[in-house]
């Protein structure tokens, strides 16, 4: 394999105030998909992940968990990140702490020099803080009077700090961003960053806090410590071996600068603005690209324990597991816009993709090897026209795969590999092996159709390794061979004939079934709640022996809330209905239930959750507001024939009027599916 020289790859290091979720765990799978398909395609790749374990919510944590010190918190939240990485079978070259030695040495030189150089100067802060983001806002900064982050609760805080000079290299960032196009993906992330910071003008970013002591003290002034981001961000460099003195080491000199730093679009600004400049202060060269993912939501909304939402890797690999749980996450996240996540989803692609179209397919070429042929794979060296065009999809692949990792887009990488999959599926169908078998003349062509699958699969499977390496790894066993070099996958007939494949194949996905899984599902967000409860509520405990009886109250509060939600919302979804209030014939008689066609459909603006669809119902034409945007487009929504609550009373909805109601139907992990006629019905038919 030819070298294609260096490839460095970082993602966030995750922060240790507790476990991460699947969407957490996406960036990791993503980021070692790219390393895995950049090895082998010659690059020499380092990567790069860890965790970020100082600032002042980490303290709070501390004492939250009953945890001697701040210290021991984060080894053991630490661990619990690093076992989900491992668990995801992630190939990282370090997993770098910013409790590390190595990096906490560098963080006070790195801190030091740039006071010196006068970069960074002494003052006072005053402004609203969060502390869930650990940063200042101005009043004008805030949305709603709430973090424009986290959207969480800001207060008033003033307190002596140091300030870096963000302005100083305001023009020479926005030069770079202008010259290097490449530099900040997606294109509405630059957009973003562009118009919502840089032209407004930066204002200097204070990079100390006195308030807490759980961070890298500044050692000329110890009562400060370094702003968690300025700690944080620095470890793309200081994991790898760089010294504030010029002292670099040998992968510092190879490495950087990084080829790709990949962060989450919640995080875009800090990695985009605050870290080239920490950069350009620094004397050091640039990231060539920050990727700004976007995010994986569960059923639409963005996971959160206290509304019992949250889906862990580990929940997953457990029903599903690891090869699976990589290929949804990866497969279901577009390029520029959030991804879902839902347990019914995961089963669907499970029996459509894993179990369907890959699993069967290895599993009927290896079987019917053995069944015709003892197992042994010979080229029979007869060709019909039909195999070009599978020859072509085949050879064709790499190149088409290549060109989308280019430009990182891994989920249409995966289609591409599961469309040559599908195109073997069809093969079979159009070959018939099972009838040339009843045929001893064709017993020559079967050799070559079983083949020319063998071979088929052996490609595939070498550009599936990057993303489901152990699933992979079975089907090389399975045909006895092993990965291709990337340079040979446009050639066909490399798969060496006369070679014996596995007697018995196993079975790499067996179908599920869907009561099953939800099943199992309900029993995980059941013990995920009652053990939320059970930490919360020790929490409180803590806090309150802490004196923090403030911070105490509002986990108090908020557990109350959960519990009765959870008391309220225990019974199965058969039982709420059979609880639900009933209601008498002429009540329900008033409502007038009509087929109406959605003529027109438009997202509703500021509204995450609204789509605003013009409903035709006979003559007349109703504007209706529906709460379905995370499960449908606005542009697939029009043509729709739906079922219509048309005699609503019209209502007020985000300062629009709504004239009716969309029927829906929502299972029990949230997704939502519109009612439609069973057949075509004209628009304004009576339900009844």
């Amino acid at each position: 394999m030819k070298n294609k020289g260096k490839y460095y790859i970082t993602t966030a290091i995750a922060y240790t105030s507790g476990k991460p979720h699947i969407g957490n765990c996406y960036e990791i799978v993503l980021a070692d998909s790219i390393a895995r398909y950049k090895r082998k395609d010659g690059y020499d790749v380092h990567f790069l992940t860890g965790s970020d374990e100082h600032g002042q919510k980490i303290e709070t944590r501390a004492i939250e968990d009953g945890c001697a010190t701040p210290k021991e918190f984060v080894d053991k939240t630490s661990d619990v990140i690093k076992g989900l990485w491992n668990l995801l079978d992630t190939s990282y070259d370090r997993f770098i702490r910013t409790t590390d030695e190595d990096h906490e040495t560098q963080i006070k030189k790195i801190f030091k020099k740039l006071y010196d150089q006068g970069d960074i100067y002494k003052g006072a802060y005053e402004g609203m803080y969060c502390t869930e983001c650990e940063a200042f806002y101005t009043n004008s900064q805030l949305v709603d009077g709430k973090c424009p982050e986290c959207h969480g609760d800001v207060h008033p805080a003033k307190e002596e700090a140091y300030f870096f000079k963000m302005s100083k290299y305001a023009d020479r960032l926005m030069k770079h961003i202008e010259e290097h196009p490449e530099f900040i993906q997606p294109v509405a992330r630059k957009n973003e960053m562009i118009n919502n910071f840089l032209k407004p003008g930066l204002q200097d970013l204070c990079v100390s806090r006195t308030s807490f002591k759980w961070g890298i003290p500044v050692d000329f002034d110890p009562k400060h410590v370094v702003y968690v981001w300025l700690d944080a961000l620095c470890n793309y460099i200081t994991g790898i071996g760089y010294d504030a003195d010029g002292n670099h080491g040998d992968l510092y000199k190879k490495y950087w600068p990084a080829d790709l730093h990949l962060v989450g679009k919640d995080i875009i600004r800090f990695h985009t603005i605050y870290w080239p400049i920490f950069l350009m202060a620094l004397g050091e060269p640039l990231p060539k690209q920050i990727f700004g993912h976007p995010w994986l939501l569960q059923g639409g909304e963005k996971m959160s324990k206290s509304k019992g939402n949250v889906l862990y890797a580990d929940d997953l690999v457990s029903v599903y597991g690891v090869d699976a749980v990589r290929y949804f996450v990866l497969h279901e996240m577009p390029f520029d816009n959030d991804g879902v996540i839902t347990w019914e989803l995961m089963t669907d692609r499970f029996n459509s993709d894993l179990a369907n179209t890959l699993g069967n397919l290895v599993q009927r070429t290896i079987s019917m090897t053995n069944k015709y042929f003892d197992g042994v794979v010979e080229n029979g060296g007869v060709k019909e026209a039909v195999d070009d065009d599978l020859i072509s999809v085949v050879t064709g692949t790499y190149d088409k795969v290549e060109a989308k990792m280019a430009d990182l887009k891994v989920a249409d990488s995966i289609t591409l590999i599961f469309d040559l999959f599908k195109r073997c599926n069809k093969y079979i169908d159009e070959t018939e092996p099972w009838k040339l078998a009843k045929d001893e003349a064709l017993l020559g062509r079967l050799k070559t159709v079983l083949y020319n699958l063998t071979e088929a699969i052996t490609i595939g499977a070498t550009l599936l390794d990057a993303f489901m390496p152990n699933t992979a790894e079975k089907i090389f066993k399975e045909l006895n061979t092993t990965a291709r070099d990337f340079e040979k996958l446009g050639e066909f007939g490399l798969y060496p004939s006369g070679t014996k494949v596995a007697e018995q194949p196993e079975m790499l996905f067996a179908r599920m079934d869907q009561k099953e899984v939800a099943v199992k599902a309900a029993e995980i967000v059941s013990k995920q709640k009652a053990e939320y409860i059970e930490h919360q509520t020790k929490a409180a405990e803590n806090l309150r022996a802490a004196g923090r009886t403030e911070d105490a109250a509002k986990i108090e509060a908020a557990v109350a809330a959960i519990s009765g939600n959870a008391a309220e919302g225990s019974s199965e979804s058969t039982e709420k209905f059979e609880q639900a209030e009933q209601v008498t014939y002429d009540d329900f008689a008033k409502l007038q239930f009509k087929v109406g066609k959605i003529i027109d459909c438009k997202e509703v603006p500021k509204s995450k959750k609204l789509l605003c669809s013009q409903v035709q119902i006979g003559d007349k034409t109703v504007q209706i507001l529906s709460g379905i945007k995370a499960f449908y487009k606005a542009e697939e929504m029009v043509g729709k024939k739906v079922m219509v609550v048309a005699n609503l009373k019209p209502a007020k909805i985000a300062g629009m009027e709504s004239q009716g109601m969309l029927l829906c139907a929502e299972s029990s992990d949230g997704k939502v599916v519109l009612m439609t006629p069973e057949k075509d019905m004209p628009s304004g038919s009576t339900i009844c």
